[in-house]
């Protein structure tokens, strides 16, 4: 409120954060509450769902529903927009990830939470193009990630990264970070992929992962499998994220509006780089997309300004965008 001068945004970051300790506490009781395992379902994306993804997803459509702040909301686990009845609607917008990672909750690996926020545009009855948006339209954005300590990262458009730590014995997020930059110089060399998938990947995108293996002192490879615990490491030691378009996936696999998007406003306004690389035809920065449907994919490159460049100039050097 100070920042902004905004209540209602204030209420509804108290709800997101509300929303997010009740998921870390979900998240911190599983084994004991029989909440590892699947729940039988798949999610809007076709993904199997677990019972934490179910729960998760929940708690946050609750809580945002009844925070009096949002118009629509736009999961991961829902097939549908959900369209806050206009009696109890707010101003905002709110695509999110209630469970990144789901697929580590059972052997106790980090996972998170991801989300953005937009400024409704319409008046009246709120419609999906809300949030049918460029990513430059995003006025919030911000994970919280459960692993050893439950942080909460967010950005404010043009107000810098912030990095919170919930308290347990105050039941609060703490302010430990303000303004929250890549490593000047790149910081750690660093690559984080799925190589499994590398036979079907382009050839700038194996020719970059060759390059980083390569020498005598090659890249260390750090792949944890959850997004959020993937892309905060390399916000904060520097290095470069790859969720690359492959022959199988044509369009990526990471979703645009509470995936890639959140991310890549995080990592540009810590100083990092944010892109899809080759993508129907041109090299695209991610936040330049126009979704066209709420579970939308896209390809997603994400680091320091160092290693995501060497990426993209393949691309370049090997004739495949001019």
């Amino acid at each position: 409120m100070l920042t902004s001068k905004d209540q209602e945004l204030a209420v509804l970051l108290s709800a997101l954060s509300l929303a997010c300790k009740a998921t870390a506490r979900a998240c911190n009781k599983a084994g004991i509450a029989l909440l590892f395992g699947l729940a039988g379902e798949t999610n809007a994306t076709g993904d199997d769902q677990k019972k934490l993804d179910v729960l998760s997803n929940d708690i946050f459509i609750n809580t945002l529903t009844n925070s009096g702040t949002c118009a629509v909301l736009v999961s991961e686990e829902n097939e549908e927009p959900i369209i806050i009845d206009p009696a109890h609607a707010g101003r905002f917008c709110v695509a999110f990830d209630p469970l990144d990672g789901s697929s580590n909750i059972d052997c106790n690996v980090s996972t998170g939470t991801i989300f953005g926020v937009y400024e409704r545009i319409s008046t009246g009855f709120a419609t999906v193009d809300d949030i049918f948006r460029t990513g430059n339209d995003l006025i919030v954005a911000g994970y919280c990630m459960y692993g050893a300590a439950t942080e909460l990262v967010i950005t404010f458009k043009n107000q810098g990264v912030h990095r919170f730590t919930l308290d347990p014995s105050l039941g609060e997020f703490i302010h430990t970070h303000s303004n929250v930059t890549f490593p000047e110089d790149g910081g750690k060399k660093i690559y984080s992929c799925n190589e499994g998938n590398s036979s079907n990947w382009d050839p700038a995108i194996k020719a970059s992962v060759e390059y980083f293996k390569a020498g005598s002192k090659p890249y260390a490879a750090r792949y944890v499998g959850s997004m959020v615990s993937d892309v905060h490491r390399t916000i904060l030691y520097g290095g470069i994220y790859l969720y690359p378009a492959d022959a199988k996936s044509k369009n990526g696999k990471l979703r645009v509006l509470y995936e890639g998007f959140p991310m890549a406003m995080i990592v540009e306004q810590a100083g990092g780089v944010a892109s899809c690389g080759l993508f129907k035809g041109t090299i695209q920065r991610l936040l330049d997309l126009v979704p066209t449907s709420i579970h939308e994919k896209c390809p997603v490159i994400l680091g320091g300004e160092r290693d995501v460049k060497l990426v993209l100039s393949k691309y370049k050097e090997l004739g495949l965008a001019a």
